[in-house]
């Protein structure tokens, strides 16, 4: 019983927070395509811009496209290619159409033009190397957890947080990534680690996810040394290692080391950190591993991070959270 309670507090903590702002960057991405669609080019991209700022971690390849074509018929090259530079440099977009986009044609004569271009081959060439069928079913998996994130919130809206429809929801959910977790458990114990070269970037977030999020500590430990020996060959991302290793450490009875899971206060709604080592150099360690600002990533949640507050708060989260180590001196 414990333990489904603690399932659906952290479904509902971080489920509806990122619905929330889900929504809120969603209502001004549909304003820049309204603004597109008037010919209101420089106003468009400027929502963008905005949309990206406050919600970078909801920013979509196709939205950061259109706001690239925004920009580019706006007459605002340099502003188009950084949009360009970041889709086809981090997020691996191979559309060759982008080449015979009119949109785009103020960039045709500019030099760095053809590099955008050179990149979007080789990530064709790249994502053309993939293993389409494991790919196709981690997508799936991914686009029904989005699609729960959606349901969390609208249940919460309509009916409320600790209504009997949210326990639903949630018991389905629970039962769905338990028979994700078998199958990503087979993936893993007959072809080991996959990395973004041959399941993308998406399908590698994927298989992290499910052992994170749904695992039990044994089978974390399992897979642990499989994560860390793939992220020594640079075939993971750091920042897998570090959230799946605050995870156990609470599992284990100890502070968390680099700050990412978050509690909700069943009684007040509001959301905390979950004890945490050493506040004072959580950045640091954050920096370390890849990971964003400890204030960036908590106001997602709507925390403002005061570390003085927070160390006078500890010991009672220790307690809280049964911690039997590593309290304050």
């Amino acid at each position: 019983m414990k333990k489904i309670i603690l399932t659906f507090l952290t479904i509902l903590s971080v489920g509806s927070a990122f619905c929330q702002n889900r929504e809120k960057y969603a209502k001004l991405v549909n304003e820049a395509d309204k603004l597109y669609t008037n010919k209101k080019y420089l106003k468009s991209a400027h929502k963008y811009s905005e949309a990206f700022f406050k919600y970078s971690a909801y920013a979509q390849i196709n939205d950061r496209y259109k706001a690239a074509c925004s920009w580019a018929l706006a007459g605002k090259a340099d502003s188009a290619f950084v949009q360009l530079f970041h889709i086809t440099h981090i997020e691996d977009f191979a559309d060759l159409n982008i080449v015979n986009d009119i949109a785009l044609s103020l960039l045709y004569s500019d030099e760095r033009w053809n590099f955008i271009i050179d990149f979007v081959k080789t990530n064709k060439e790249k994502t053309d190397q993939y293993d389409v069928i494991l790919s196709a079913q981690l997508d799936s998996v991914y686009r029904e957890n989005l699609q729960f994130d959606f349901e969390i919130g609208e249940i919460e809206r309509k009916h409320g947080r600790n209504s009997n429809e949210m326990r639903q929801l949630v018991k389905t959910i629970n039962e769905k990534n338990s028979a994700n977790l078998v199958k990503i458990t087979k993936i893993l114990d007959e072809k080991g680690w996959l990395g973004h070269d041959i399941i993308g970037e998406r399908g590698s977030k994927i298989l992290f996810s499910i052992i994170q999020q749904y695992a039990d500590i044994k089978t974390q430990e399992n897979y642990l040394p499989m994560i860390k020996e793939a992220v020594a060959k640079g075939n993971a991302d750091p920042a897998y290692l570090a959230l799946l290793e605050d995870d156990m450490a609470l599992k284990l009875g100890k502070r968390q080391i680099y700050g990412s899971h978050i509690g909700i206060d069943v009684t007040t709604g509001k959301h905390y950190v979950a004890p945490l080592e050493d506040p004072d150099n959580v950045d640091k360690r954050r920096m370390e591993v890849g990971l964003s600002k400890y204030q960036d990533y908590l106001s997602i949640f709507g925390i403002t991070w005061n570390i003085d507050e927070y160390k006078k708060e500890l010991p009672e989260l220790d307690i809280k959270h049964g911690i039997k180590q590593n309290i304050e001196k």
